[in-house]
């Protein structure tokens, strides 16, 4: 008979948000500068904020980073920590740190989610919880690449990839806090995503389509593109 003392994992979110972004260009780092008359981050929080199954979560941001204590979170489920680390596995790993301190268990699960990403959806937050909540492993949003994959020489095209099986990684990742704490601890610092650290234990992430928009704002270009879809969602 099952214990029903037992609770069952609960669900955070952890959005990493210490780096500068410095291909945006800017003064400022490029999760505070405005998109659509509201720094980017808020539009990611806002996101975060409609998904109801989460029991709270973390911004890790920069060790004397200021930018929140003139900006109200709107969400009461969420906090700042200032512990971010030099890289983002760094700033991941000490904000799963945080979130155990403040409670959360190592077989709770985790959603790791950029910052830039700030056009995922509530339902795609959903789709990825959907599809991992009962998963061995995790996983993560990623969409299937469409385009033509080259290998350069500098400058130069030198070869044509094989396309098929490939994918986008984006994010949210979500994985067991345990686990994940475990993977980046033996994966070192220099990987640029959780399933990164994941598969280096001999595990598969499972991928959920995650859609076109969920793109990472990188490039002063995709300020412009993200301002024109959340125009077209709230028109719509």
């Amino acid at each position: 008979m099952p214990d029903s003392s037992i609770s069952p994992p609960r669900l955070w979110a952890l959005v990493p948000c210490a780096g500068h972004g410095s291909r945006a260009g800017g003064d400022e780092p490029k999760q505070y500068q405005p998109i659509a008359g509201r720094p980017m981050v808020m539009h990611t929080l806002a996101a975060l904020a409609g998904v109801t199954r989460l029991a709270g979560g973390l911004l890790v941001v920069a060790p004397g980073d200021k930018f929140f204590e003139h900006q109200a979170l709107e969400d009461r489920r969420f906090a700042v920590v200032a512990c971010g680390g030099a890289t983002r596995a760094l700033t991941v790993a000490h904000g799963l740190t945080a979130l155990a301190e403040r409670g959360a268990a190592a077989d709770d699960w985790v959603l790791v989610h950029d910052a830039a990403r700030c056009l995922v959806t509530p339902g795609r937050i959903d789709a990825l919880i959907d599809a991992c909540l009962d998963d061995a492993v995790g996983g993560l949003l990623a969409q299937p690449l469409a385009d033509t994959l080259k290998a350069a020489h500098g400058d130069r095209a030198h070869t044509t990839l094989d396309r098929r099986d490939r994918w986008l990684a984006q994010t949210p990742q979500m994985f067991r806090l345990g686990m994940l704490a475990d993977a980046l601890r033996a994966a070192g610092s220099g990987v640029t995503d959780e399933a990164s650290a994941i598969e280096a234990l001999g595990l598969q992430p499972r991928l959920v389509p995650g859609g076109a928009q969920n793109f990472k704002v990188t490039w002063p270009e995709d300020f412009l593109l993200a301002a024109a879809v959340l125009a077209a969602r709230e028109i719509g």
